[in-house]
């Protein structure tokens, strides 16, 4: 093949790789763990999600999960759906561990077809668990669950929302 040849072919090659290639300089949502969560928090941050439900009148499960991904507050509105329960829990267990919204795990398997993110433990690919984040540390996570994956990630915004408005001593 002559030179001419061989940089026609380098040319027609594609020069897109593998996203997964990528070597980032820093690991990706790397933020620290803190202190649990209290239940004052907790409960205020599921007051702010019922509160985003009920003014656009849908009923949801909202579970709050400490930065240990315990359980620590949890609350289901009249009429949520019974399955929806163990998914708000999931959903704030699985934002706490791996310290990121479980919308980036729908999105890596929708989006991305990244369907190997189905084989972690603990992972659930649905939008609705986001950190709870204090002063640069993770200090638990908020799950919704009962309505569309949308309208489960509105809800835990709303909650999620109040810790940056809520003093850090408050017990």
């Amino acid at each position: 093949m002559s030179s001419n040849e061989t940089e026609i072919a380098n040319e027609t090659r594609p020069t897109t790789s593998n996203p997964l290639d990528v070597v980032p300089d820093e690991i990706p949502f790397d933020v620290s763990y803190g202190l649990p969560i209290t239940l004052d928090r907790a409960q205020a941050v599921i007051h702010a999600g019922v509160a985003e439900a009920k003014n656009r009148h849908w009923k949801m499960n909202v579970a709050v999960a400490d930065s240990g991904g315990n359980l620590v507050a949890f609350q289901r509105m009249y009429g949520a759906m019974l399955a929806a329960i163990q998914i708000a829990e999931h959903k704030a267990r699985a934002a706490v561990t791996f310290r990121r919204p479980t919308r980036t795990f729908e999105d890596g398997i929708q989006l991305m077809n990244l369907t190997y993110l189905l084989t972690f433990n603990g992972v659930i690919a649905s939008r609705g668990g986001i950190p709870l984040i204090d002063q640069g540390v993770i200090i638990g996570a908020i799950g919704c669950s009962g309505g569309t994956d949308s309208q489960d990630e509105v809800v835990s915004e709303a909650g999620a929302a109040v810790i940056n408005q809520l003093p850090a001593t408050d017990k």
